[in-house]
């Protein structure tokens, strides 16, 4: 399942940089704006608003198609990923994140990532 995940990860991970980029440089924007209240540049601040809301579709449609793919995001920025498993009759969360090679953790379900445990099960 990796096979399909990573690139979507890897996707995600790129569309919610270029996510938090245009917003600080709307929100810089925005506070030049306030602070001298003039030269207001409208074509540009439009252009970042759109880039911010672009990103942000682009990153829901990615965890939309992680999510179809079986697996569960839980990080946008460090591209957290678990995947749903059953590990002596229990469910488990194998866990992984870019850059990582391969799906080497797993944790309980209510552990989290600080609860990883590498693979193969003890």
């Amino acid at each position: 399942m990796l096979e399909q995940v990573r690139p979507l990860v890897e996707e995600l991970v790129e569309h919610r940089r270029a996510q938090q980029r245009a917003h600080d440089t709307l929100r810089e924007l925005e506070s030049k704006i306030a602070g001298n209240g003039g030269e207001i540049d409208a074509q540009r601040l439009a252009d970042l608003a759109a880039a911010v809301d672009e990103a942000r579709v682009a990153v829901a449609r990615c965890v939309n198609r992680i999510h179809g793919e079986g697996a569960i995001v839980k990080d946008l920025d460090s591209g957290l990923v678990n995947f749903p498993a059953r590990y002596a009759g229990e469910e488990v969360l194998l866990c992984w994140r870019l850059p990582e090679p391969e799906v080497a953790f797993w944790h309980g379900l209510d552990e989290g990532f600080a609860g990883r445990k590498p693979l193969p099960f003890e």
